[in-house]
């Protein structure tokens, strides 16, 4: 079976939304800007670092679809969204060397979850993961003050914590790259 690239990618965003349209969504249907926002990333940091820009992409869309499926599976999400990565990529007959590929970037994702990064696709997702909260300011703070009931004081102090926490985890490349996007955050924030 021949793979159509763009009918993939398609069927995964717009399964993607369906998730996170979800009433079932913990995070709430802004947390498909979050994945938008790293599926994005993950492409211009793997054109950037001249990674499988389709691994990276898939990747990307998929990182954190068991938290949004099921928030019982969020602590092991990296773990469950490899394994429902897998199920899915193979319905299409994606190339087994891929899927490996696609699930260990997904595996190697999380910034709390420290792991070895085998290779530039799995940093580039990571990375496109760190920044994209920096993209996404009203889902931090509706999850600080909406989620989990924080004051005002505590949310702001959980926003820049979250921020500073995903920038320092990022690679010593991405930083570099990604330099100016911070310091305008920052600026924002105060």
């Amino acid at each position: 079976m021949n793979i159509n690239h763009m009918n993939l990618i398609e069927d995964i965003k717009a399964d993607i939304k369906m998730r996170c349209e979800s009433p079932n969504n913990f995070f709430g249907k802004g947390c498909y800007d979050h994945i938008e926002s790293v599926a994005r990333h993950a492409v211009e940091l793997a054109k950037q670092y001249h990674a499988d820009i389709e691994v990276c992409e898939i990747a990307g869309w998929l990182h954190d679809i068991a938290s949004i499926t099921d928030y019982a599976l969020y602590e092991s999400h990296h773990i469950h969204g490899a394994q429902m990565a897998e199920a899915i990529l193979s319905t299409y007959d994606y190339p087994e060397v891929k899927i490996e590929k696609v699930k260990q970037c997904i595996l190697n994702h999380r910034g709390s979850v420290i792991r070895n990064k085998m290779s530039i696709e799995e940093i580039c997702v990571a990375d496109a993961d760190a920044i994209s909260h920096y993209d996404n300011l009203p889902a931090l703070f509706y999850l600080a003050y909406v989620m989990r009931k924080m004051d005002q004081n505590e949310g702001v102090h959980f926003v820049r914590n979250k921020l500073i926490r995903s920038y320092d985890k990022m690679s010593e490349k991405s930083k570099l790259y990604y330099k100016d996007k911070r310091e305008q955050i920052y600026n924002l924030l105060g």
